[in-house]
């Protein structure tokens, strides 16, 4: 027989729960404030001392109702908060499988689909969802299987909110470790992403494939083209986290290719494929395309990381040089529309002509007596600012001169 104490408690449940029950949705709102206000941080003994051991009751009736409104973010941030009260109790892991068991994990991510509905809403969600990957192997795949990387790829990719950003990184590095099924879907889904992403994404989601790379093992050649895309971003400290992962890219067996495409980008396509919107319109303050603006950014980041790599390596910095690596960045010097690139390649040219003795004959009969001089005596960060526009484009002819040379040679 169950004590007048006991029997009390239990009373006070059925109450409770005929309360929510009977309440619509303002009544309910009120309801799951007073919930998070006097429950957070509350251990499973202690929600089942509150609930007279009948939490189980109200999470299934949250979980219902989550299930009933979440297309329409009504109360949803609370809802989900209570919830995650629940499944973030020490000691409730129970709680967590009857969450799962009612469907709970596709709720979630059908949550980030939803265009509509609020990003502090679909960021509770992620929170959910990582409580849920935290409990093991088991719950990884499970949100793997129900296409949550693609659901929370698409989110990562364009939220507003860096926040979200941040907590959907923390989630994928989960998803993509201790879980060898999924690892190589999570980090192709990352490389796929880089392209369509924000740059604060891009930034996240080079930081998480440099962690993953060696959990992954092998770097795929669709690699090549997304990295060095974004690595052409006007955003520093995208740049950055890209010549970080290059750095770590070196030693895999993708090496030659992303060298070889670093080589090219020095040299992008001729003047004559950058026409100004202004020589094809009446309006003569039209701005010119960008697609110019955005080559030489990508010469520039190029003609940087080739520095960096080639410092880091001398093996790298050999190969660079079997791919030509100098006449490009003697091309890039000579770029006088952007100063950015004269400035990288200067400095890299620099590296390759003290490195390696043979450059320097190289470099001297493309620069020529007067600019070679100039380019010996001055710190590289300042000599090219001596170059005219004549100079430079005798600078461009010599190399094509030596180039044909070199072809006539090697034939």
């Amino acid at each position: 027989m169950t004590s007048v104490k006991e029997q009390e408690a239990i009373r006070k449940l059925m109450v409770f729960l005929q309360e929510w029950d009977s309440a619509h949705k303002v009544a309910r709102s009120h309801i799951l404030d007073n919930f998070i206000k006097s429950n957070d941080g509350k251990t499973e003994p202690e929600l089942e001392l509150e609930f007279s051991q009948g939490a189980s009751l109200f999470l299934a009736r949250l979980t219902a109702w989550l299930r009933m409104i979440y297309m329409y973010s009504t109360c949803l941030k609370n809802l989900l908060k209570s919830i995650s009260i629940f499944l973030s109790a020490a000691s409730g892991y129970r709680y967590l499988i009857e969450f799962v068991e009612m469907g709970g994990v596709l709720i979630l991510l059908e949550i980030l689909g939803l265009n509509h509905l609020k990003e502090e809403d679909k960021r509770e969600s992620v929170k959910l969802l990582q409580l849920i990957a935290d409990a093991g192997r088991k719950y990884k795949e499970l949100i793997c299987e129900s296409h949550g990387v693609q659901f929370l790829t698409k989110f990562f990719a364009t939220s507003n909110s860096a926040e979200a950003q941040e907590d959907v990184q923390v989630l994928l590095d989960s998803l993509g470790c201790g879980n060898p099924k999924y690892q190589n879907h999570v980090y192709k889904s990352l490389v796929a992403v880089l392209p369509r992403a924000s740059p604060r994404a891009q930034q996240l989601a080079l930081q998480l494939l440099g962690v993953m790379q060696d959990v992954v093992g092998e770097a795929p050649s669709v690699l090549v083209e997304p990295v060095l895309g974004v690595l052409g971003s006007v955003h520093l400290e995208v740049q950055h986290e890209a010549i970080q992962l290059l750095k770590v890219l070196m030693g895999y067996e993708v090496r030659p290719a992303l060298l070889k495409r670093l080589v090219a980008l020095l040299t992008p396509p001729t003047k004559k494929a950058f026409t100004c919107w202004k020589e094809t319109t009446k309006d003569p303050t039209a701005l010119c395309l960008r697609k110019p603006v955005l080559e030489y950014i990508q010469q520039a980041a190029a003609a940087k990381t080739i520095g960096i790599l080639a410092k880091e390596s001398a093996e790298v910095a050999e190969e660079l040089i079997q791919l030509k690596v100098v006449d490009g960045l003697v091309v890039a010097v000579g770029n006088l529309d952007h100063l950015a690139s004269q400035r990288h390649a200067s400095i890299s040219l620099e590296y390759f002509v003290h490195t390696f003795p043979f450059v320097e004959e190289c470099v001297k009969k493309a620069l020529g007596h007067t600019l070679f001089q100039h380019f010996m005596v001055n710190i590289p960060e300042t000599w090219y600012t001596k170059m005219d526009p004549v100079q430079a484009e005798e600078l461009v002819s010599n190399i094509a001169d030596i180039s044909r040379d070199r072809a006539r040679t090697h034939s």
